[in-house]
């Protein structure tokens, strides 16, 4: 099944609809790597908070091997996790997840979240995590995100990474980056479902020439786990009503409706699924339109509904350290 390109302001194109990896389980991940690639999926949205690099490139070392695909075929995304963020420790991390994922560069390397936190050893905790002590404390670095951005420039300049982006960033700071970059970010990764459609922030990056990725992109289902009470109380999106009627009455599932809400108007997707079936599911988001009037009543269910945002990840009683 043929996937769509977009172009990116770096000149390289990024396919349209990948495979995210967040909560990919280690024990499988290199299996679903594998079959993923199998199904037809190139991109593969990774990330070093994810843990599972490593296993994520067996996967891509097994399918090159077996004749699947060549590294060139691909198009591999991680991202710079929050410790990270003082320029001098951008590209030794960037070197050990290339290393992890043993491919020489990135397509994409993204800034994970706007937010620097102190440095921790990856030889002392990896991936860190949010917590300085791996258990409360929250220690800040100083890092601005010029400074970290002038380091994700270099990774550039050395190869390392064809085309670098943000994630998490909302409009003020996705709008003073461009300010000042030498190389403008290709893309900007966001939270986008029904429930939070950031109508100014998409026009803006689009706008600004930057590319939109959606991720979560079925809403709530990837954070009950998490005991969050507003996903919790949520209809899930692949249950929804409007959803639902819109799905039937174009011989489509639930999820096959909310990626192509996303895809017909020009972002980028990353679902993912360990069965072969919706993989190959997810991978048909392109191919056919949905009405104008059915793209207004989704985003009509826009409920301003955020579900990954740091505060998730900090306990009531956190320890925040400012330096």
């Amino acid at each position: 099944m043929a996937v769509p390109n977009i172009k990116l302001n770096s000149g390289y194109e990024m396919p349209q609809v990948g495979f995210g990896l967040w909560k990919v389980d280690n024990a499988t991940c290199a299996d679903t790597v594998y079959n993923a690639i199998k199904a037809g999926y190139r991109l593969f949205d990774g990330a070093c908070d994810y843990g599972n690099e490593v296993e994520c490139g067996q996967g891509v070392a097994r399918a090159i091997k077996d004749g699947l695909v060549r590294r060139e075929d691909l198009f591999i995304v991680s991202k710079l996790w929050n410790t990270f963020h003082d320029g001098e420790r951008v590209e030794p991390i960037a070197r050990k997840q290339l290393a992890d994922w043993g491919v020489d560069y990135f397509d994409l390397y993204l800034i994970h979240f706007p937010v620097a936190l102190a440095y921790v050893d990856p030889a002392v905790r990896y991936p860190p995590g949010w917590h300085y002590d791996g258990v409360s404390e929250v220690r800040t670095s100083r890092a601005s995100i010029q400074e970290t951005w002038a380091a994700m420039e270099r990774l550039v300049d050395a190869g390392l990474a064809r085309s670098i982006g943000v994630s998490n960033f909302q409009a003020q700071l996705l709008y003073d980056l461009l300010r000042y970059a030498r190389v403008p970010p290709a893309t900007l990764q966001i939270e986008h479902h029904p429930y939070l459609v950031q109508p100014e922030l998409v026009r803006l990056a689009q706008h600004e020439g930057v590319a939109v990725t959606a991720y979560s992109s079925f809403g709530p289902a990837s954070f009950q786990e998490f005991n969050m009470e507003h996903a919790t109380a949520l209809t899930p999106l692949t249950e929804e009503q409007t959803v639902a009627r819109i799905a039937q009455r174009h011989g489509k599932s639930p999820a096959q409706v909310l990626l192509r809400w996303s895809t017909q108007r020009g972002l980028a997707v990353i679902p993912k699924s360990s069965s072969e079936a919706r993989m190959a599911q997810n991978l048909d988001c392109t191919a056919w339109s949905l009405s104008d009037d059915d793209i207004a009543a989704i985003s009509a269910l826009d409920k301003k509904t955020r579900f990954n945002q740091p505060s998730n990840y900090f306990p009531t009683e956190k320890l925040w350290i400012f330096g």
